[in-house]
């Protein structure tokens, strides 16, 4: 008999800064579903237009100060063609980094854990100066022990 195993959580995050955030640890505490699950899948959806989900290195905290300083110079901010500029200088740049990185990943989930790389975890890219708190819709489906 297959045990099919579904869950949907909404994860909300506090603010956190410009820049780039390991997540992993509160994606995994808003699923402890997770450990039941052999195979499977995880599906996270950040609700947000202006921050952007990615999975990269989680060890070397320079790597995701690099990862700011290259958007922060590929995507600069004032530039005279926007119109979207309402909302403050950083705006219209976040829109561009969130729909250059994505605001959706998809995870293996193998024997109760995720199957992250050993030096990979799931960070936010906070791509506003005052962000605010971010939301992530977390699915897991698979089939449970």
């Amino acid at each position: 008999m297959i045990n099919n195993f579904w869950q949907s959580e909404k994860i909300t995050l506090d603010s956190y800064p410009r820049g780039f955030h390991l997540i992993t640890q509160q994606v995994e505490a808003a699923l402890p579903g997770i450990r039941r699950v052999e195979v499977g899948l995880l599906h996270l959806f950040l609700q947000h237009t202006s921050a952007s989900l990615t999975i990269n290195e989680n060890a070397d905290p320079t790597v995701r100060q690099d990862m700011e300083a290259f958007f922060n110079h590929s995507v600069k901010e004032e530039l005279s063609f926007f119109r979207h500029t309402y909302e403050g200088k950083d705006d219209m740049p976040a829109h561009l980094k969130s729909s250059i990185l994505g605001c959706q990943l998809t995870i293996p989930v193998q024997q109760g854990a995720l199957a992250l790389g050993t030096w990979q975890g799931i960070m936010l890219g906070e791509h506003r100066d005052h962000g605010g708190r971010r939301t992530i819709i977390a699915t897991l489906q698979g089939i449970a022990a």
